[in-house]
């Protein structure tokens, strides 16, 4: 009994302790993605100048992901070769430059709220990006949910009372690329089997990330700067704070992946895009109609519905797995036993001669 007890006890403190990560998370990203539309829109901070924010962020977080790494060296570092990082990790560091450029520059012309809603379309992003790479197959009862989930986004998008198009092009554009580099990680990583954690990603990628982003920088904002005399607003406390909360981002999800489930971060990140409609709704007054709702509410059925079978997918997976090794061990026990019983016959052939 008590045995038993201090088990469900350690079960009880692993349950608590998994959530209490996984809701950390949740409040840090939600706190930088409301950050970001504070110092990006034009009618609160007014800083639009999305790249220079982005690149601000992987200058500090590849600083302090060095700090941790080499310094203090508490995050195990993967080595890599230059030949792979010059052909597996640039590329998934250009994309992600590109979907943080694209999505921080749409905070400017959408709504937290309706931003949300567009991010329902992932799924639809991979797994289409995931059948043109080969990488995913086509099956017809997945197709008709991607459909429902982008009829679901569409009355969304119907129904917002501020529909910008280039903002929306922008959201899109970026939900188009991050997919991209999502199936490039599965491609061009996991199935070399090199994985990073988030710290590590930050050490490797962020360095690149930020020199990808000079590019346009240089042609986009450095001239703006150029024509205001430098004369901008930098408020440190502001910016500081703003790093911090991204790259303690990156810490929750290094904990949170390190605790939970992918399913478990999957429902969180809805929980999240729900609390982020809410407090866009209540707090920043964005104007969050009827039709929304309906439209967001049959997309997370549709992405619900997704997550629900690649859990079934991934569990059919396992009791394969679990079936073959249990298959290989009584072969194994089989062998084993014959063995036994042609040396238990050659025993008694010696003793009758």
């Amino acid at each position: 009994m008590a045995k038993s007890a201090t088990l469900s006890g350690g079960v009880l403190q692993k349950v608590i302790l998994s959530y209490t990560y996984l809701a950390i998370w949740i409040v840090l990203s939600g706190t930088v993605i409301v950050y970001n539309k504070y110092i990006l829109d034009k009618k609160l901070y007014d800083w639009p100048f999305p790249i220079s924010l982005t690149m601000i962020h992987m200058g500090f977080c590849s600083s302090l992901a060095f700090f941790l790494v080499r310094i203090l060296k508490l995050v195990e570092l993967f080595t890599l070769s230059r030949r792979v990082y010059f052909t597996c990790v640039l590329p998934i560091g250009a994309l992600y430059s590109l979907s943080l450029w694209l999505s921080n520059s749409a905070y400017i012309y959408l709504s937290v709220s309706f931003i949300q809603m567009l991010k329902a379309l992932m799924p639809v992003a991979v797994y289409t990006i995931g059948i043109l790479l080969k990488k995913d197959s086509f099956k017809k009862s997945t197709m008709c949910n991607m459909l429902a989930i982008s009829i679901g986004v569409a009355i969304a998008a119907y129904g917002e009372s501020k529909f910008d198009s280039f903002g929306v092009s922008l959201q899109l554009l970026s939900v188009l690329v991050e997919a991209t580099r999502l199936v490039l990680i599965q491609i061009l990583l996991n199935s070399k089997g090199i994985k990073l954690n988030p710290i590590a990603t930050l050490y490797y990628v962020a360095p690149s990330c930020f020199v990808f982003l000079s590019i346009p920088w240089v042609f986009v904002e450095l001239p703006v700067f150029k024509e205001r005399g430098f004369g901008l607003d930098f408020d440190f406390m502001v910016f500081g704070s703003n790093c911090l909360c991204a790259f303690a981002l990156n810490l929750a999800v290094f904990l949170v992946v390190g605790k939970t489930s992918a399913l478990t971060m999957n429902i969180g990140g809805v929980v999240k895009d729900w609390l982020l409609i809410a407090f866009s709704w209540s707090v920043i007054k964005d104007n969050v109609t009827p039709l929304n709702l309906v439209g967001y509410g049959l997309a997370f059925l549709g992405v619900g519905y997704y997550n629900h079978q690649k859990l079934q997918t991934l569990k059919a997976k396992e009791a394969e797995k679990k079936s073959q090794l249990q298959q290989d061990d009584e072969e194994g026990g089989g062998l084993l036993l014959t063995e036994r019983e042609l040396n238990d016959t050659g025993k008694k052939g010696d003793s009758q001669y």
